[in-house]
């Protein structure tokens, strides 16, 4: 320790002083309750040489030994504060050293033995035994020090002490607390953490099982696409020829019976009042006689009404070939009936012959179109709809000609023009036993899928018929959970009500639109225009004609321009020439040759019923609606029609005595409403699937969009861009 002269030495030639007393230091700050104040260590004689000194001087005046000229001045080795713990590391471990003076009584001992030492030779073993008592003296004097340092402490610190301690408690108290509470949020931030992350992980789940079903649905768009593109493909084979002209009679039997009570309508009248002279001996008034012709030409569509009513359960009861079949008794009774009216003498049998008639004629409108659009490909389903009223009109041009007087239009030869409706009943019962069933009532309705593969077959003349299978499994997925549905729950339908509400609307544009007046008064319309009886004839049939061609004509606009253009060329037509044919009415009698533009106004009419109005609502209602609901809601569209036929057959005549020259006004009326609705609700069904129409209305879209045009473009475009393509599909 001298060497590096941290300690002091005890210097043999100083002095002791005689001056005052010195004063204790300051006491040094409170111990803090980590630290213990600890005894001085022992310092080792080895270290201390003959020049150390102590800072500790004991001064006063020299005792026992006077003759000591110089005072001792002793200094303490350094005092250390201390830590219990060694190990803790702390680097200011520095030494405290307090000097003071001593007149006790061990200072005057402790400056007897220094003068004895001295007056025995300073003996270097004697010394160095003095030095060690010296320290042990010292050590004893640090002890007592440490021990009144820790007595004043507890005295005059006592109550700081206390409060402190308390302010530390509740503070700890408090921190306590915190930390509790943050421990607590912690773990509810913790199982926060634990479900984010499980939600995380559901949500990372659910993004791929999304992405794999768009891949699925990409997988399943690009698939139908390719087997509609090659549904678009198929043509008109032989079988399928055959197959339409047999179910299409029941048709011809419709327009035959529609128009072959208007060229003999003198004759019948004729029969009429003989029949009532003979009978009450009286002849019978003009007026009676005319309502007694109203009735037989109406009676026709209440039977309509009743036939087209149970078209759907017969559909479903013995099928679409099987009704057709069964329906054709009736067609031969009613003709049977007609035909021998005149022979039993009685109108009566007229009238039951018409109405038996009428119900075979409204059963065909519901199961001819029905067969026709389920047996047709979806290329080829418009055009080959259209053949209905192709069939129509060619059996009205067939009884008005067969109308006129040079061949059957005579009092004997009308009851054989009636009787002649049995010919297309009986040629159907013929042809109609070698066509297959409906393919879609075998496997949709019956669950007949080998039966509907070999209809597909020989309809098809392919064994290529999976993608109509396919097709109709898909229709039959659609509609699974309204298979099977009634009248009343397809009135009751959300999803089906706009499709029910458009095939009604549809219907009665054909009907209200004014053509059965036509049809069935357009001989006596034509008179009172100012033609003579027998150009009126001609021109009756100049209508049958044209409508046979532009029936023709709108075979191929059919699937090229779409339904709904067609419809509203139609109306829009119709609804110009009904205006013109008033005009025509109203200035006939100031010029001359406004009876011809009355003539020509009318064949117009006839032109645009025959483009749109006469074929489309036929068609259109068996497309809105898939396999389940179709039945019921062709027997619902078809009442419509009929009921629509019936009021404009019974109330023309009276419409026409009431209004005179503006009798068409009220049908120009109602063209404009149509032609409204057809714009804002009816959609485009061309080059669509069952499935695709019915999507149109579950997603609430009951207008044509740009985007559906666009599609069907497309697809044209594609169908045309990739015939290699096609050919590998075939």
């Amino acid at each position: 320790m001298a060497a590096n002269g941290t300690s002091s030495m005890i210097s043999p030639s100083s002095s002791i002083s005689n001056g005052p007393e010195p004063q204790l230091p300051p006491l040094p700050p409170p111990l803090r309750s980590a630290q213990v104040l600890q005894p001085l260590s022992v310092f080792p004689v080895s270290a201390v040489s003959e020049e150390a000194t102590y800072d500790y001087v004991f001064g006063g005046p020299p005792v026992d030994r006077p003759a000591l000229s110089s005072s001792l001045k002793l200094t303490s080795p350094p005092i250390r504060l201390r830590s219990d713990d060694h190990k803790s590391g702390l680097e200011d471990e520095r030494p405290y050293r307090r000097s003071f003076g001593h007149t006790s009584k061990r200072s005057r001992n402790l400056v007897g033995i220094y003068s004895a030492v001295k007056g025995h030779g300073e003996d270097e073993a004697t010394l160095r035994q003095l030095l060690i008592d010296l320290q042990k003296q010292v050590s004893v004097m640090s002890m007592n020090l440490s021990a009144k340092l820790d007595e004043l402490q507890r005295g005059d610190r006592h109550m700081e002490t206390t409060v402190a301690l308390c302010e530390i408690r509740s503070q700890l108290q408090e921190l306590t607390k915190s930390v509790e509470s943050c421990q607590s949020e912690v773990s509810e931030v913790k199982r926060d953490m634990v479900a984010i992350k499980h939600e995380l992980d559901t949500v990372q789940q659910v993004k791929e099982e999304i992405e794999e079903l768009r891949e699925y649905v990409d997988r399943l768009e690009e698939h139908t696409h390719r087997r509609k593109l090659r549904l678009l493909e198929q043509g008109l084979t032989f079988f399928l020829t055959y197959a339409i002209f047999a179910a299409v009679l029941g048709m011809l039997q419709f327009g035959y019976n529609t128009g072959v009570i208007n060229a003999p309508e003198v004759n019948i009248e004729n029969f009429m009042k003989d029949v009532y002279k003979d009978r009450y001996g009286e002849d019978i008034t003009e007026e009676f006689i005319q309502q007694l012709y109203s009735v037989a030409v109406s009676i026709f569509a209440i039977g309509g009404m009743l036939g087209g009513f149970s078209g759907g359960w017969m559909a479903n009861r013995f099928g679409r070939k099987g009704g057709l079949l069964l329906n054709n008794i009736l067609g031969i009774s009613g003709a049977c009936l007609m035909g021998f009216t005149k022979m039993s003498h009685s109108y009566e049998m007229l009238f039951l012959g018409r109405f038996i008639i009428g119900v075979n004629c409204g059963l065909n409108t519901s199961l001819v179109p029905m067969y026709i659009s389920e047996i047709a490909p979806l290329n080829l389903r418009g055009g080959l709809g259209t053949v209905n009223q192709l069939a129509v009109t060619v059996g009205l041009l067939l009884s008005q000609v067969l109308g006129i007087e040079q061949i059957l239009g005579t009092n004997d030869g009308w009851p054989v023009l009636l009787g002649l409706a049995i010919c297309p009943a009986v040629l159907q019962l013929l042809l109609l036993p070698v066509c297959p069933e409906s393919p879609r009532y075998l496997l949709i309705t019956k669950q007949w899928e080998e039966e509907a593969r070999k209809a597909l077959r020989r309809l098809r003349a392919s064994n290529q018929v999976e993608e109509d299978i396919e097709e109709m499994r898909a229709e039959e997925r659609a509609q699974q959970a309204e298979s099977h549905i009634s009248t009343m729950e397809l009135i009751c339908s959300p999803t089906l009500r706009a499709p029910l509400i458009i095939g009604i609307v549809m219907q009665l544009s054909q009907q209200l639109s004014g053509i059965n007046a036509v049809f069935y008064y357009s001989t006596s319309l034509f008179m009172s225009s100012g033609l003579t009886e027998e150009s009126a004839k001609f021109a009756t049939i100049g209508i049958g004609a044209i409508m046979v061609v532009m029936t023709l004509v709108s075979i191929p606009l059919m699937d090229r321009t779409g339904r709904r253009t067609l419809h509203l060329y139609g109306l829009g037509g119709m609804f110009i020439f009904s205006i013109f044919i008033t005009i025509s009415f109203l200035i006939k009698e100031m010029i001359d040759w406004m009876s011809y533009l009355s003539v020509v106004s009318t064949l117009a009419f006839v032109v645009f019923f025959a483009v749109g109005p006469g074929s489309i609502p036929w068609m259109i209602t068996a497309e809105l609606f898939s396999q389940g609901p179709r039945p019921s809601a062709m027997a619902i569209a078809v009442l419509v029609n009929w009921m629509a036929n019936f009021v404009v057959g019974i109330g023309f005549p009276s419409l026409k005595t009431a209004l005179e020259n503006y009798t068409f006004l009220p049908f120009s009326v109602f063209l404009a409403i149509f032609w409204i609705f057809t714009y804002k609700k009816v959609p485009e069904t061309k080059n669509k699937t069952f499935e695709e129409i019915l999507a149109l209305f579950r997603h609430g879209n009951g207008s044509i969009t740009e985007s559906e045009n666009v599609s069907d473009t497309q697809l044209e475009q594609s169908l045309s861009s990739r015939p290699d393509d096609h050919k590998t599909h075939k």
